[in-house]
């Protein structure tokens, strides 16, 4: 089965007439027995990461019909656009669907080398801000099993991260960032990054979980005691090196909430998730993998040399990252200063030498000088960069 697609490129790609096979796989929560749609959601997947994979960045793909892509639906905001599009297999399992395509893209260059990579990110447990609002429902455990559920979404969908979690306990975050502490948040970050060798750390605060005064009977008129439920929350996204805040994102939605209001509900359970409210909730999450995704992409792929001598190194990123022997790297090295107005700030020297990779396990790489230089001016806890 073939479709062409007819893309809106925000940039001119290539004249070449020869395109570049990618194929890739798919998956999606089927959600009150409708297959269709869930086909639907899982072919949108799994273009998204071919995009991606060819070196495209997609925010959106917006419809979809007979089970495939409409035309003029895709946005792709970088090079490269979409010939034909061929649907290989579908596979039908419990309440997932699994679909691989195939994919005819035209690409220019690639966006970013830092692309070839995976970021190392730190995944935080949330904060809920208004800790009251958490009272129906006694859904006070939802700032940790939302940030499972995300990284859950993120290892199945995302391709350019690399995540783990530190959901024990809450950091001070919302401390800092409400009462605008910036030096304190970067601390904080720089602190958690060197302790959990992350190159970011994610951040969140869950802003909205308060009902609505009135009975919402437009969704379910036969019921009585429905209301309508916010779930507001933003996205914080840090560099671990620097401190420095690159991803701020917000996200408003609301949907019924379907229970007892005194009654507690256990967030971890299927009939949360499978309710509208957590349905709702769900397809925000979606959003936000898409998202962290999309921006962390190009950020810099940033390896802290652990070792040094001679003109050889050691940097903390390995295979499990996607580095591999004859990769090339350059090097920074710290140069913090302090302002006039006592904030510190991260200052790098950029060193007129690279590395290539001559080795790599899992968690490191071994790499050496291109022009065998001693590498005297670098030092533990500077930096492997790839931008």
């Amino acid at each position: 089965m073939r479709l062409s697609l007819f893309c809106l490129c925000l940039a001119i790609y290539s004249g070449s007439s020869f395109g570049q096979w990618y194929e890739s796989q798919g998956v999606a929560t089927i959600k009150n027995n409708d297959n269709k749609a869930a086909k639907a959601q899982a072919v949108q997947n799994a273009l998204k990461r071919a995009l991606l994979v060819a070196g495209a960045s997609v925010s959106s793909v917006r419809q979809v019909v007979n089970g495939l892509l409409t035309q003029d639906e895709i946005s792709i905001r970088a090079s490269g656009s979409v010939n034909s599009l061929e649907l290989i297999s579908e596979n039908y399992t419990d309440d997932l669907v699994t679909v691989t395509i195939r994919a005819d893209i035209f690409s220019q260059e690639k966006k970013c080398f830092a692309a070839d990579y995976k970021k190392s990110m730190l995944l935080t447990r949330s904060n809920i801000l208004h800790r009251e609002q958490a009272n129906v429902g006694s859904i006070y455990s939802i700032d940790k099993t939302l940030i499972e559920k995300l990284a859950s979404k993120i290892q199945q969908q995302g391709i350019y991260l690399d995540t783990k979690m530190a959901l024990r306990t809450k950091t001070e975050f919302s401390r800092f960032n409400q009462s605008l502490q910036t030096q304190s948040l970067k601390n904080l970050t720089m602190s958690l990054a060197n302790m959990t060798n992350s190159q970011y750390v994610m951040f969140s605060e869950i802003q909205d979980l308060s009902l609505a005064n009135d009975e919402n009977n437009n969704w379910q008129f036969w019921q009585k005691n429905i209301y309508q439920r916010q779930f507001n929350i933003a996205l914080y996204i840090h560099d671990g090196t620097t401190g420095e805040r690159v991803l701020d994102k917000h996200y408003q939605s609301s949907a019924p909430w379907q229970f007892d209001k005194r009654k507690s509900v256990d967030v971890t359970s299927n009939n949360f998730w499978q309710s509208e409210y957590g349905e709702r909730i769900s397809q925000t999450l979606d959003t936000m993998v898409s998202d962290i995704d999309e921006n962390m992409m190009c950020q810099p792929t940033q390896g802290r040399i652990v070792q040094v001598n001679g003109n050889t190194l050691i940097f903390n990123l390995g295979k499990r990252h996607g580095v591999k022997v004859g990769d090339e790297f350059s090097l920074l090295h710290f140069n913090n200063f302090i302002s006039d107005d006592k904030r510190s700030y991260a200052g790098f020297n950029i060193s007129p030498y690279k590395v290539i990779v001559n080795s790599v396990s899992q968690d490191s790489a071994h790499a050496t000088t291109t022009q065998q230089h001693i590498l005297d001016n670098i030092q533990i806890d500077d930096l492997a960069v790839r931008y």
